[in-house]
């Protein structure tokens, strides 16, 4: 169980549609507890046992509130095995409403039977798998292919940022930065993607990864949590970022939300001033 006094915790949630409700749901309930900073986890479209065994690592290793919109009842009841045994609360939040309703309709739910089968509907879906499958650095030669492109050293939440971005329909790759390593050759040359840097505070950061390497019990990453060590990362990420001409959000004291407001204010706004300018001119990235 997570202490009193505690200023952070993991807030994981499971959904086999885009996650949309659920994330609306948990905004609500998470708010009221501003003194304490939410950590939020979001896995859409987990629709397999083999979806849901790659979850339930992640929430293993960061343990904290599951909750979770599923309706096939064995991935439920796998889900709810496994935070038993992890002394973790989980919680179906829609079954009190679904149960109702099947009562009064005769009919179980239909999985995902909430979205229309629109464009707009398949276009997130798209979004949805692209950023999956760009998280991390992965494919970084597709880079020209997304709508925008986070960076940030570990712990700056640059998963769920993306994955919260694909599900309003942005094709978002998120790219790590490390100081020994170059970034990808495709994101410095000329691109279309909008580029957009995200940093916290060393405190922050070094809180957070003391807390993921506790739960996985690794005790040789010293430098990952030292503070000084992480100072310098969050330098070379501005300084990055200002070498290149892309702006940088702090997170330090964001919800994923507020962040993803941010950058497509940032997007948006990006895309109004090349509507004035004309056509991108050679070698500009529209950064």
């Amino acid at each position: 169980m997570v202490k009193a006094n505690a200023s952070f915790f993991h807030l994981h949630l499971v959904s086999d549609s885009t996650g949309e409700t659920l994330t609306t749901i948990a905004k609500a309930a998470s708010v009221q507890y501003p003194q304490i900073r939410v950590i939020e986890h979001i896995y859409p479209l987990v629709r397999t046992a083999r979806q849901l065994d790659r979850v339930l690592q992640e929430v293993s290793s960061a343990p904290g509130i599951v909750l979770y919109t599923i309706v096939n009842n064995d991935l439920v009841l796998s889900l709810e095995e496994r935070c038993k045994e992890l002394n973790v609360p989980s919680l179906h939040v829609l079954e009190p409403i679904m149960k109702v309703f099947e009562s009064y309709l005769g009919t179980p739910p239909i999985v995902a039977g909430q979205h229309t089968l629109d464009a707009d509907y398949f276009r997130r879906i798209d979004a949805l798998n692209f950023s999956m499958t760009h998280d991390d650095g992965q494919l970084p030669d597709d880079l020209n292919l997304a709508d925008i492109i986070v960076l940030g050293i570990s712990r700056t939440s640059k998963t769920p940022t993306s994955i919260y971005l694909a599900q309003r329909g942005f094709k978002t790759s998120n790219v790590p930065i490390v100081p020994s390593v170059p970034l990808p050759v495709s994101l410095t040359q000329p691109h279309g993607a909008f580029v957009v840097g995200l940093v916290a505070s060393p405190d922050r950061i070094a809180e957070i990864r003391r807390n993921r390497v506790r739960f996985l019990g690794d005790r040789d990453l010293d430098d990952y949590v030292d503070r000084g060590q992480i100072a310098q990362e969050v330098a070379h990420s501005r300084r990055l970022c200002a070498k290149y001409n892309w702006p940088v959000i702090d997170v330090t004291r964001r919800s994923i939300e507020e962040t993803a407001a941010t950058i497509l204010k940032l997007y948006h706004d990006r895309n109004a001033e090349r509507n004035k300018a004309g056509p991108l001119k050679g070698g500009d990235s529209g950064e």
